[in-house]
């Protein structure tokens, strides 16, 4: 059986479409925007402030930290309200902040700003995947690899042109951004009844969307394999730079820096014989060859002390297994929720990025304890993501399948 997120022979390719074309370019931006800003952000912070490393460190980190307990909230207002109202605040509130953030250096202000971008991640992000997976009907398998990919450009163009502004002058990292979501901002505003006409409203105005939602268990389980996965996926910019600067010495940077690099460009050149596969393969074994590349990069990495060559092994693995893993959630959910409750399905979902918080920390732990007790267990636990996305995507292919027969079966009456 292949993929339940296969698209139909007769289903327009996703660039053929107005609103994904926006949607797309909209996560474009959004990712530029981003990494041309936040990777420079303790920099700042070191600068300006006095501040021990921790607590740079929690200021930094705050931004995905609401970003993930408050996309519960997020969901459900985009539910209620609608997702365009939402997206349009959050992009207001960004660039707010960033402008705010270029104006001022004193410290209680701007860690403030820094937790409202944060507030405005959890109004942006739920509405903006509701909007994709609502446009995107039978392409989601596609759409949201789409993204991921424009997650990637981001990550290879966001920090260079960052470098850059940042020698220039710190605070524009922050005008940079204003820029990019004023943009952002303009092309929702001129397209919003396009976007709301796509928007599909629950009937009941949102009332028991999250009550639906964490009371379904095939979610639940996708939520808490999307955990691990991003529970290991944390370790490959926190604790992984700290084992190669143990090896590597002051050329750990510039040895990372390469690591970084490829670990972006395969990111998004791997996401087309991806979604090829997908077209041969069920989700299910997808995610196991997925979690064999991710046990296998990290053992590929432990021995970087032996030879250089079997860290970038590691890199193609890695990103092997990534290319698959990252975006699978978000094509189960869309596959899966309700149309007019979507919202509150991708933002509980938000949940799973605690991983990024939670990982770090264990990883270190382990790290201290030896290398290859760092990298042994960790290839061990990336299994754990396998089950526990298995079993929800082989309901949810199920359920698929049968909705396809019926639609068939009532064309053909």
């Amino acid at each position: 059986m292949t993929s339940a997120t296969t698209s139909p022979e007769n289903t327009p390719a996703w660039f053929g479409e107005p609103v994904l074309r926006l949607l797309v370019a909209g996560s474009l931006l959004n990712s530029v925007a981003f990494f041309a800003s936040l990777p420079f952000l303790s920099l700042y912070l070191s600068r300006i402030s006095r501040l021990p490393d921790v607590a740079i460190g929690a200021a930094v980190g705050s931004v995905a930290l609401i970003a993930a307990l408050g996309g519960v909230l997020g969901g459900v207002l985009t539910d209620r309200l609608g997702a365009v109202p939402l997206v349009l605040a959050g992009l207001t509130l960004y660039i707010l902040a960033y402008l705010s953030l270029s104006l001022t250096e004193q410290v209680p202000v701007v860690i403030g700003l820094v937790l409202l971008l944060g507030v405005g991640r959890l109004l942006v992000e739920p509405s903006m995947k509701k909007l994709l997976s609502l446009a995107a009907a039978d392409n989601g398998s596609a759409v949201f690899r789409i993204r991921y990919a424009t997650i990637c450009v981001g990550a290879i163009v966001g920090p260079l042109v960052g470098a850059a502004l940042y020698t220039a002058s710190a605070d524009l990292i922050f005008v940079l951004p204003a820029g990019v979501f004023a943009l952002y901002l303009a092309l929702v505003s001129r397209n919003a009844a396009r976007l709301a006409a796509v928007d599909t409203p629950a009937e009941d105005g949102g009332r028991a969307s999250l009550g639906t939602a964490m009371r379904d268990r095939t979610l639940l389980l996708v939520v808490a394999g999307g955990f691990v996965v991003f529970f290991v996926f944390s370790q490959f910019e926190s604790i992984l730079p700290l084992f190669i600067q143990n090896e590597r010495g002051d050329a750990a940077a510039g040895y990372f820096s390469m690591m970084l690099a490829a670990n972006a460009a395969l990111g998004i050149v791997m996401q087309y014989p991806a979604q090829r596969l997908s077209r041969w393969l069920d989700t299910t074994t997808m995610a196991l060859v997925s979690c064999v590349a991710f046990a296998v990069s990290l053992l590929l990495f432990g021995l970087l002390p032996v030879h250089p060559a079997f860290a970038y092994f590691g890199v193609l693995a890695w990103t092997a297994g990534e290319a698959v893993l990252l975006p699978l959630p978000d094509v189960l959910i869309h596959d899966h929720a309700p149309r007019e409750r979507r919202g509150s399905y991708f933002g509980l979902a938000e949940l799973r990025y605690l991983g990024f918080f939670l990982g770090p920390v264990a990883g270190g732990a382990l790290l201290a304890r030896g290398d290859w007790v760092y990298f042994g267990l960790l290839a061990v636990v990336i299994f754990v993501a396998w089950p526990l996305l298995a079993v929800p995507a082989w309901r949810i292919e199920a359920a698929v399948a049968t909705r396809c027969a019926e639609r068939v079966h009532t064309e053909k009456g």
